[in-house]
């Protein structure tokens, strides 16, 4: 998000989420998204086009159909992913339900569920990253994104320069 906003992209946040120890340089995030799929009205999702918009992959099925939108898809290893979440339970004082095993099948099935649905929507299209890869190499997949939204010149390199490895964090 970060990088979006560097290319001159408005982000639809609410800045109720402030940073922490999780997330050292805030959230990108707003609480409309949270509720999306519980309430009926998702016009302003219609109403915030050409907002970057930070909705994690399980919300995805619940963007209106009819909403051309261009997905800008994060992952990380599922190691990173546990090991990150470990680490904020453990802050919180909390203790997983489930094991790593179970979670990384789960992960996946959810993963092959996500490319299922974006697949299956003409309206949907999808540039895939790797988090790894855009800390070790930021300029070429800033490059890539550039391309897949069409912004002008000079945004790669502004993009690139908002990566911050130290934020490459909770790893195994």
């Amino acid at each position: 998000m970060m990088m979006l906003e560097a290319a001159g992209i408005p982000v639809f946040q609410d800045g109720q989420r402030t940073a922490d120890d999780d997330n050292p340089k805030g959230y990108y995030e707003h609480d409309r998204v949270k509720v999306l799929g519980k309430e009926k009205d998702t016009a302003w999702l219609h109403e915030s086009r050409g907002q970057a918009i930070k909705i994690i992959s399980f919300l995805l099925r619940e963007v209106p159909e009819d909403l051309d939108c261009r997905i800008v898809f994060m992952h990380r290893r599922i190691e990173e992913v546990l090991a990150s979440q470990a680490k904020m339970l453990e802050r919180r004082g909390e203790a997983s339900k489930v094991n790593d095993a179970q979670m990384t099948a789960v992960y996946r099935k959810h993963l092959e569920t996500v490319q299922k649905l974006i697949e299956s929507r003409p309206t949907m299209q999808c540039l895939e990253l790797q988090y790894h890869e855009v800390v070790a190499n930021p300029a070429p997949e800033a490059a890539r994104i550039a391309e897949f939204l069409e912004l002008p010149e000079g945004s790669t390199e502004k993009m690139a320069q908002r990566v911050d490895p130290d934020l490459y964090r909770n790893r195994k």
